[in-house]
């Protein structure tokens, strides 16, 4: 169950909070329309997760008209994907920001810190892979969650990655980020314990198309417990781990 919903129950069993606030607070609306966006206000209460904010095509003004709907309504911590430098410059002038280029995130608000059930381990075959683990890494820290970063340990030279093994053994979940044909992956996925993760990047020549060549070895992994997100989704990478790091042990 929703961890916020069922804290509310909580304080409906012991008493400090009526049945007509709860009752109230549930029934608040879903979402609130700013005209060119209907902010979802329910997201965590269905989720766990609030809403996330995807930069890419929305103009300054609209991302903070978005920001300020949002704080209005509790939300506290805000996670900007897609942002672009200059539209981040015109955000902060209204909104502290942190803007992490590499990732190309923006942050409103303070992260909590980690509270994950161990760590998140983010490994990229190249340093071409580094912008799309740095956005999988900032969104699995702005969801509480512990990163470990290994950059450039891909199969090319198979001993950088085998340098990492304590880390890889230790990980709760793994991110293998690869371009080129992807197999660092499989690798991972036979090495590890854990549930992987892979993400396809478009790095790469000619006949990589894109990340589509990467994208269907990574489909087509040996490894068992490999599963795969979209080419260059470093955001959906670290939503989904963040989802299995928060994961109770019973």
């Amino acid at each position: 169950m929703n961890e916020d919903i069922l804290t509310l129950l909580e304080k409906v069993r012991d008493r400090t909070v009526s049945v007509e606030d709860a009752l109230l607070k549930l029934k608040t609306k879903p979402f609130e329309d700013i005209g060119y966006a209907k902010v979802d206000l329910h997201r965590k209460l269905r989720q766990g997760t609030a809403e996330v904010v995807f930069g890419a095509g929305k103009t300054p003004e609209q991302i903070i008209g978005i920001i300020d709907a949002m704080q209005k309504n509790g939300q506290t911590v805000i996670l900007i994907t897609r942002l672009s430098e200059e539209a981040a410059r015109e955000v902060e002038k209204v909104h502290p920001l942190r803007y992490e280029k590499a990732a190309r995130c923006g942050i409103v608000g303070q992260p909590p810190p980690p509270d994950g059930i161990g760590k998140i381990v983010i490994a990229t075959g190249g340093t071409s892979d580094i912008p799309v683990a740095e956005e999988a890494a900032v969104t699995a820290s702005v969801l509480g969650n512990e990163v470990i970063r290994l950059y450039d340990v891909g199969v090319a030279g198979l001993h950088r990655t085998l340098s990492h093994l304590d880390d890889i053994m230790g990980a709760s979940v793994i991110i293998a980020i690869a371009g080129m044909e992807g197999a660092l992956a499989s690798v991972i996925g036979g090495l590890a314990d854990c549930p992987v993760i892979a993400v396809p990047t478009s790095v790469g020549y000619g006949a990589s198309f894109g990340g589509l060549s990467a994208l269907l070895s990574m489909l087509n992994s040996c490894a068992s417990g490999v599963s795969v997100v979209n080419i260059d989704n470093g955001f959906g990478a670290g939503y989904l781990a963040n989802m299995i790091n928060h994961i109770k042990r019973t």
